[in-house]
C-alpha cells in the first residue's frame, strides 16, 4: 500500500468507515503484534493489547494531530497499553532468580536469522526484565521516562536494564558453549 493510500484509509477511519478500519488494521497490525510481543508475557496478552490498541486507534483518532509518521503515533499507543497492561497486574520489578533454568528453544545462528533469534531470546526475558529492556534499548526512553512510566526509581530502571543483559549474556554464553 502506497503512502497516499494510508492518507486516504486514515480519512476513512475518521469518518468510521468499517472498510478503511479493517484496511489500517491490516497494513499495520502485523508490525504493531511484533511491538506488543517485545512487551507482552506471552503471545495471548500481546493479541489483547494489539485489539484493545486499534480500537483505541479508532476511537481516539482526533488525538493524531497530523505532526509525526501515523505509524509512530500507532506505536506509541501500542507501548502505552503495553505499560498500562503491566500496571493493572502489577507486574513486580525485581530480581528473578528462577528464571535461569528457562529452556531456549531457539539459538543465535551465523545467518541473517540471528536479529529474529535474538528477538526470542529476549522474549523469554522475565517479564520486569523485558519491559525495562525494550523501552530503553528498542524504543530508546531515557531511564527518567521509564521510571515515570512505569512508576518505579530511576535506580530501579538501570537495575532491571543491567540485569536483563546479564541474563541475555549468560543464556547466549551458554548456547555457544552448548553449540546451539
Amino acid at each position: 500500500m502506497e503512502l497516499k493510500n494510508i492518507d486516504v484509509i486514515w480519512q476513512g477511519c475518521k469518518n468510521a468507515d468499517r472498510k478503511a478500519q479493517y484496511d489500517l488494521y491490516q497494513y499495520f497490525s502485523a508490525k504493531m503484534h511484533a511491538v506488543c510481543l517485545r512487551y507482552a508475557k506471552d503471545s495471548q496478552e500481546a493479541e489483547d493489547i494489539l485489539q484493545a490498541g486499534f480500537v483505541k486507534v479508532f476511537t481516539k483518532h482526533d488525538l493524531f494531530d497530523g505532526r509525526g509518521s501515523l505509524e509512530g503515533w500507532i506505536r506509541r499507543i501500542m507501548v502505552n497499553l503495553a505499560i498500562e497492561t503491566h500496571r493493572k497486574n502489577k507486574i513486580k520489578f525485581v530480581d528473578v532468580e528462577d528464571h535461569a533454568s528457562i529452556s531456549i528453544h531457539s539459538s543465535i545462528g551465523t545467518d541473517q536469522s540471528n536479529y529474529q533469534d535474538l528477538m526470542a531470546l529476549v522474549r523469554r526475558l522475565p517479564i520486569g526484565y523485558k519491559t525495562i529492556f525494550n523501552l530503553y534499548a528498542i524504543e530508546g526512553y531515557s531511564h527518567k521516562e521509564i521510571s515515570e512510566m512505569l512508576q518505579i526509581s530511576e535506580g530501579n530502571s538501570k537495575s532491571q536494564l543491567s540485569r536483563a543483559r546479564t541474563w541475555l549474556k549468560d543464556r547466549i554464553t551458554q548456547m555457544e558453549k552448548i553449540g546451539l
